[in-house]
């Protein structure tokens, strides 16, 4: 894991940069990160080549985290895992839960220590001294990142004395590398082959200055892990799926697609930008977040797309729907140039840019009724968005981390829609039940 005392550390920079380094070595690579966000591991897939995936302690259980991990690196050999924020910060303020740290300590993952620098040399000891003794840890090595080749000598030997941890090597002032935030989530195709040039020259530098050598060596001493495979029902049979997934629904969980093939989905993508109309033959429909303000226009010029869906779900078809895709199904939707544009309309009111962020976080979700996808256990998921509704929904109950409550979500009828993202393995009803109803609507 790399990981660091805070956020605007360079965790991502330089992760980047590692799994590049260590494609470029040949190896066969899998990353993850920590957290709900869906956006590292969506640019880690599409520039790096990694296969890529989520490790969030507050979704799911011990045993299932340690599944989903093993899974996925089961198959490779290596695998990183990005932190998120700082390495002890968890879903509440003076909590280690859901951490990084707290990742790290159930996976029994060596942990490398970036710390940023900037404007710093000897003072980085306490720093490196303070997060290895402040709760007991898997740290194995530290990266000094925004430092000076001439004093690295130094302060490498004060560390290795002071603290007894290995100083892995260094990352000097980085002038013309760098990701901007947008990029990380808003990836056009002609800007791979330069974002792709950047990290190539990134991992060169990397491997001059940090001794990669010796990250195989920790991640090689990693002790052997395995998990329980959460269990889940299937339906009898195989129903087809449409999955949004372009420019504008491109947030979605690929274990969430995982399970709801392991629930008996046949899953077809689909773009609603390009296509003229649903895929042939399917039996229900998930939109995923995205960024749908960013292709307003070309969404609503989509008028036999819109229309389709339209008829489709009106007429029975299973949909469910979450934050962007929530957004495309309204009647309006105000896009990134201010301009508002028709939608699908099967959601009554609009959606509108608040310009701050509306609702941020963890929330534990459930509904009083029986028959609802969330079943008895309900389900766990996060919201994140800058856009609001007129008509979020009051179908379900949302429980933020702090115990704040509020009302979300859409379920009447065929369709399931509402801001928060779902995270099927935090109750793998919710798929089951979702694909029950399109087995239903086949019948």
């Amino acid at each position: 894991m790399i990981t660091a005392p805070a956020s605007g550390s360079g965790k991502t920079l330089i992760t980047c940069g590692i799994l590049q380094a260590l494609v470029n070595r040949k190896m066969k690579v899998s990353s993850f990160k920590c957290g709900p966000d869906y956006i590292d591991p969506m640019f880690h897939a599409r520039v790096i080549g990694t296969m890529s995936r989520n490790l969030d302690g507050f979704f799911v259980d011990d045993d299932t985290l340690k599944y989903l991990f093993c899974r996925t690196a089961d198959s490779h050999d290596i695998s990183v895992i990005e932190g998120v924020m700082g390495f002890y910060d968890g879903k509440r303020a003076a909590t280690t839960e859901g951490s990084s740290y707290d990742v790290s300590q159930k996976l029994d993952t060596p942990v490398i220590l970036l710390v940023n620098c900037k404007g710093a040399s000897i003072s980085c000891v306490p720093v490196i001294k303070g997060f290895k003794e402040f709760r007991s840890n898997n740290i194995k090595g530290v990266i000094l990142n925004n430092m000076s080749a001439m004093v690295f000598p130094e302060v490498k030997k004060a560390i290795e004395e002071e603290v007894g941890v290995k100083v892995i090597g260094y990352v000097p002032k980085l002038k013309d590398i760098n990701l901007e935030s947008r990029h990380l989530g808003l990836i056009l195709p002609d800007e791979v082959v330069a974002l792709k040039d950047n990290l190539n020259r990134l991992a060169d530098i990397l491997e001059d200055t940090l001794d990669i050598d010796a990250l195989i060596e920790i991640a090689n001493a990693a002790p052997a892990i395995s998990g329980r495979k959460p269990e889940s029902k299937r339906i009898e049979g195989k129903v087809r799926i449409g999955l949004a997934d372009d420019d504008a629904f491109c947030f979605t969980y690929e274990d969430n697609v995982a399970l709801l093939e392991e629930c008996g989905a046949e899953i077809v993508r689909f773009s609603p930008i390009r296509d003229p109309k649903l895929p042939d033959g399917i039996q229900g429909v998930i939109f995923s977040g995205g960024y749908p303000e960013l292709h307003g226009a070309a969404l609503s010029a989509n008028e036999s797309m819109r229309k389709d869906i339209f008829e489709k779900v009106s007429g029975g078809m299973p949909c469910l729907a979450e934050c962007g895709g929530f957004m495309y199904l309204h009647e309006e939707m105000e896009d990134s140039e201010g301009i508002t544009r028709r939608m699908v309309g099967l959601v009554k009111g609009n959606v509108h840019n608040t310009g701050k962020l509306s609702r941020f976080g963890y929330v534990s979700l459930s509904s009083e009724n029986p028959d609802s996808i969330l079943g008895e256990k309900g389900a766990r998921g996060h919201e994140f968005h800058y856009w609001d509704s007129t008509n979020c929904g009051e179908a379900w109950k949302a429980v933020k981390t702090s115990g704040k409550t509020y009302r979300c979500y859409h379920e009447e009828g065929s369709l399931v829609a509402g801001y928060p993202h779902l995270y099927y393995y935090s109750n793998p009803e919710v798929p089951y039940r979702f694909l029950c109803r399109c087995m239903e609507y086949r019948a």
